[in-house]
């Protein structure tokens, strides 16, 4: 009998959004006149622009000419779209082709780590998004869960007290660094000088950061830096993730982008970017041509502002979603809201509470589904992550309710 991959025993539990919603189930089956409103999972609720869902039906009709019909594309993504991507976002940035396409930030966050195998260090954010450790354990470079984290994980508390920016001291040389801003979940945007300070200390140990950047589009603030390749020195140290889920709508759609500079070089010399080639190339076959049409669609002049409007949509929701948790009632309860205008995440904290209970809460006294912050590292404990992605008559009824909650 062949035996099991390791990595998997050495998991913990469930992963944290399949038992959000096993709860929800369970807590359904037992009160089914219960009306449940999620303000939990990061998935969006608002339809797609109607210029990009048009995009891709006549993309999808013209596969059924001699004319319009295409098969395999480039693993590495549409030329054009590689191009628009690198003008819109990266202007002066990067180049084209050190953009690769994707089916999502989530599927090269869990790709990328084939580049660096089962022996490197691994830095993260805590908390942070899960995949970051869970996909490090499966591959073998972090071992079993010892109480108060994965073994062979640097995590770095991102809390109150130091202003959600960690302290890079503790990170080992020649570490892989996970890190996030606009940060999912506590929602914390990066300075340029903090970004800054994380270059300097990567290219001064040995260091590759892996830059989150999937809330980007949510930044309103236009003194923070959008990018890692904003910062200098980051092409010799970084590699940025980003996403058409959030600001188009394509978290079903699957579509998103790496960028990989040609500066950055493993410790033999050799050359990250050729590697990533590789793997896009082996390991992957191209995104949908569907998909890669409507994400054409997304970086025209009307896709752009069509997307922007939906982004503010959603920070309309955050407001008042902040707006509700600053309330008497949890003033009273000792949360502490923490809300920076340039995120989809409101992250609170309960002082003294474990994150599930606050989770049983609020879904048994408002039927309310939010996502327990202990889910995304040991720092999250006390606090629960409330997400924006919702309808605006559904974000009205839930802050209602939650008006009116009390332990």
């Amino acid at each position: 009998m062949l035996k099991r991959n390791t990595g998997f025993s050495n998991l913990t539990a469930g992963y944290l959004f399949p038992e959000v919603a096993r709860r929800r189930r369970e807590y359904a089956s037992k009160n089914p006149n219960a009306k449940i409103i999620s303000l939990g999972i990061g998935n969006t609720t608002e339809p797609l622009p109607k210029c990009i869902a048009q995009a891709m039906a006549d993309y999808s009709i013209s596969l059924s000419t001699a004319e319009g019909y295409s098969g395999y594309g480039d693993e590495q993504g549409l030329t054009e779209l590689r191009k628009r991507i690198a003008e819109v976002f990266y202007k002066d940035l990067a180049s084209d082709d050190e953009v690769f396409i994707s089916d999502g930030a989530k599927c090269d966050i869990a790709r990328i780590q084939t580049l660096f195998g089962s022996k490197v260090k691994i830095a993260v954010q805590d908390p942070a998004y899960p995949v970051y450790v869970d996909g490090s354990v499966i591959v073998g470079a972090a071992g079993k869960n010892t109480g108060s984290g994965y073994k062979g994980v640097t995590y770095m508390p991102c809390v109150p007290e130091n202003n959600f920016f960690p302290d890079l001291s503790k990170i080992k040389k020649n570490s892989l660094i996970y890190f996030c801003s606009p940060n999912n979940p506590t929602g914390a945007v990066s300075s340029r000088e903090e970004l800054k300070k994380l270059v300097d200390f990567a290219n001064a140990n040995g260091c590759i950061v892996i830059f989150d950047a999937a809330y980007r589009e949510f930044i309103r603030d236009e003194k923070l830096p959008k990018s890692i390749f904003e910062i200098e020195g980051s092409r010799h140290c970084a590699i940025e993730i980003n996403s058409f889920s959030k600001p188009a709508g394509f978290t079903g759609v699957r579509l998103g982008w790496s960028v990989v500079p040609k500066e950055l070089k493993f410790a033999d010399g050799t050359s990250v970017h050729q590697d990533w080639n590789r793997v896009m190339t082996t390991l992957f076959n191209g995104a949908s041509n569907v998909a890669q049409n409507g994400g054409l669609a997304c970086l025209t002049d009307e896709g752009l502002s069509a997307m922007k409007s939906v982004i503010d949509y959603y920070l309309e929701n955050a407001s008042l979603i902040e707006k509700t948790f600053r309330g008497e009632n949890f003033r009273k309860a000792g949360a502490e809201v923490y809300f920076t205008g340039n995120s989809p995440y409101i992250w609170v904290k309960f002082p003294g509470k474990k994150s599930w209970n606050v989770f049983d809460s609020l879904l048994e006294k408002c039927n309310v589904v939010t996502t327990p912050g202990s889910g995304f590292g040991p720092a999250g404990e006390s606090f629960i992550r409330i997400s924006a992605f919702g309808h605006h008559a559904d974000v009205e009824e839930a802050c209602k309710r939650l008006s009116e909650f009390s332990f």
